[in-house]
């Protein structure tokens, strides 16, 4: 294949519009996270992912694993859990069965601001979604992430 092949000058096209969405609804939700809450959308994503852990087996994530489900590396959400811990909105605490593992948990003051953000973070979810699908190039994603309903 050549650089000219319809193919994959599509896919460019197609890639390039996905990125777009995806960078217009995360700068949306950023603003009204910021203004409403102190929050930046990965602050809120990571405070999401860690209070849907639980007890049984399995339920604790691992650093690796909150670093997956954040979109982060693992130096960066050791970073982003330490500024957290620091404004008390998360714990760690050492795993009871392999003293090598560190797990985190949301302290109450996390889940009570996770509580209050949540439904600025879905407003501005739906605000962005409703201003790309006025994007003809977009409108096709917006449907896509909107008919989705994969929990994460």
């Amino acid at each position: 294949m050549t650089a000219t092949d319809p193919a994959l000058t599509a896919l460019a096209q197609g890639w390039c519009a996905l990125s777009l969405l995806h960078g217009r609804i995360e700068a949306h939700i950023e603003r009204a996270l910021q203004a409403g809450h102190d929050l930046s959308v990965r602050e809120y994503s990571l405070l999401d992912v860690l209070s849907r852990q639980h007890d049984g087996e399995g339920g604790h994530l691992q650093m690796k694993q909150v670093a997956a489900a954040v979109v982060l590396s693992q130096s960066a959400t050791t970073r982003l859990v330490t500024r957290l811990e620091d404004r008390g909105l998360l714990s760690r605490y050492l795993c009871p069965t392999d003293r090598r593992g560190i797990y985190t948990n949301v302290s109450e003051a996390g889940l009570k601001l996770l509580d209050e953000a949540r439904p600025t973070n879905d407003a501005a979810l739906r605000e962005a979604l409703d201003e790309a699908a006025k994007n003809p190039e977009l409108a096709p994603l917006v449907r896509v992430v909107e008919s989705a309903g994969v929990p994460v």
